[in-house]
């Protein structure tokens, strides 16, 4: 039986979570107030494809429209969100054998290719996908160029005694030496969420990096999302002041340290103290998996690999119109 693809209409956006929760694949981002946060905060138009095999929902893939001057562009995910992964989802795969498995991405990847190329005809396609998605081969048949990326996670099914002697030295001593009564971590609500973020755009302002996460975007992740899955860790000195804080987004079996990072002037190593804490707390809700988000620039990469993470892979496939291959050529000709 052959796979088609259709734009979900508003009876099947009802169902649309029900489908995230059928993939391995799809993370919190892929979820309904998920794609549509994102459309509006890049004033993007959501495509939410849904793959059939006969009436049953085997596959979904959000798509993006967007024009950058005179180019159409279908994107997944936008840009200028802080979300690195998103794309193509098959749907209860744990069913099925390799080979089975393998037919049915192809023709789920393909029949979503056709309904792009039919329906937008863009000029550029790229699709990000998730480190669960990693059998891309279709899209290349179909044109795409197809590039790895990489993140980095932690297994936290061992035993948390087991966890901390994996981490680096540094990290178990800053984590154990540090007394008790310097600090408190907790989850907090809107307002730190909202403190977390502020002062993550004070750091890239401070680097004179663009950043586009405002108060309505953490607004509407914290209030919207299900209840729980966002979560404003908060770490305080013993001042009772904020000493630095991490948005952790957790979403099935993976708790994904999303936004954060910063310190303030303190002399605490509040950053291990704030991952160890995420981990552990995960943990003991049987979260089995904490997803650095992102392995990609090498300065950053230093302090994540403290914490025992396997090394991820992402993939990018990406596919120009010859339109915009011919520009993408003479700009690169370009001697300035």
């Amino acid at each position: 039986m052959s796979i088609t693809v259709r734009r979900a209409d508003d009876e099947e956006l009802e169902q649309w979570d029900s489908y995230v929760n059928r993939s391995e694949a799809a993370g919190p981002f892929h979820q309904r107030e998920g794609i549509e946060l994102l459309a509006d905060h890049t004033d993007t138009t959501l495509h939410p494809l849904v793959a059939y095999k006969g009436q049953q929902a085997v596959g979904i893939l959000p798509v993006f429209e967007q024009q950058k001057g005179p180019f159409t562009m279908v994107v997944t995910p936008p840009s200028h969100t802080e979300v690195y992964y998103l794309g193509a989802a098959l749907l209860d795969t744990h069913q099925l054998k390799q080979r089975k498995l393998e037919r049915r991405n192809r023709r789920f990847a393909y029949t979503c290719h056709e309904w792009i190329e039919e329906n937008i005809d863009p000029d550029l396609t790229h699709i990000r996908t998730v480190d669960r998605y990693q059998d891309l081969r279709p899209f290349k048949e179909k044109g795409y160029e197809v590039e790895p990326y990489y993140t980095y996670i932690t297994d936290l099914t061992p035993s948390e005694d087991d966890l901390m002697m994996e981490l680096s030295s540094d990290a178990r001593s800053n984590i154990r030496n540090t007394d008790d009564d310097e600090f408190e971590i907790e989850v907090g609500g809107l307002s730190e969420a909202k403190e977390i973020i502020d002062r993550v755009r004070e750091r890239h302002e401070d680097q004179e990096v663009d950043y586009f996460i405002d108060d309505e975007y953490i607004t509407r992740l914290y209030t919207k999302f299900p209840d729980g899955q966002v979560k404003p860790y908060t770490c305080w000195n013993s001042d009772g002041k904020m000493a630095g804080g991490i948005v952790a987004i957790e979403h099935k079996d993976t708790v994904y340290r999303w936004q954060g990072g910063t310190k303030g002037d303190t002399e605490i190593p509040v950053n291990d103290l704030l991952d160890w804490h995420v981990m552990t707390d995960a943990k003991s809700r049987g979260i089995e998996r904490y997803d650095f988000v992102g392995a990609n620039q090498r300065r950053i990469c230093r302090y994540k690999s403290k914490f025992a993470p396997d090394l991820a892979t992402y993939h990018g496939a990406l596919k120009r119109s010859p339109r915009a291959n011919a520009v993408n050529t003479a700009r690169t000709l370009l001697p300035f």
